[in-house]
């Protein structure tokens, strides 16, 4: 870094993470803040990191041009919202139709998270129900999209972190 705050050229930066995208040691620690608190302000991040405000915001600027920061959201306690039933839900096809199957599950109002995977299955969803019949419809409609083969539901009884 040459002054407060600024990143050196991505070149110059060749820690084993994120370098390639010109990430130094300060805009991973902003990162760290904002995933704790997505709304913590500016200024306490400077506080913290000892930094003014407006090198925080150019920061937080260019890690979100660059499409580092993807964008902004809450936690929610989803059963005060009336979702009963959350689930990760395994799902295997075919695999000339996987990556439609998983769209299509993207798709579903239900599906909070969908991933394509390398583990014990080819897709995985975080699907919210309101009630198991809710729940059992959403497992139903699954199946019957083109090229499912196999569904592994596991409902998550209480989120540890």
């Amino acid at each position: 870094m040459d002054r407060e705050g600024e990143t050196a050229p991505a070149y110059l930066e060749m820690d084993s993470m994120g370098s390639e995208y010109g990430i130094d040691d300060i805009d991973r620690k902003i990162i760290d803040i904002l995933m704790k608190d997505a709304r913590t302000p500016y200024l306490e991040i400077a506080r913290i990191l000892k930094i003014s405000e407006a090198t925080v915001r150019k920061r937080v600027r260019s890690l979100e041009s660059r499409g580092i920061i993807k964008g902004y959201t809450i936690k929610v306690d989803e059963k005060k919202l009336g979702y009963k039933v959350v689930a990760l839900v395994g799902v295997d096809a075919d695999p000339a139709t996987f990556i439609n199957v998983a769209r299509e599950i993207a798709e579903m109002e239900e599906a909070r998270m969908v991933a394509v995977s390398s583990g014990d299955h080819m897709i995985m969803a975080e699907i919210w129900a309101k009630d198991p019949d809710h729940f059992s419809s959403i497992i139903e409609r699954i199946s019957r999209m083109n090229g499912v083969k196999r569904i592994c539901p596991a409902v998550i009884l209480e989120r540890i972190k």
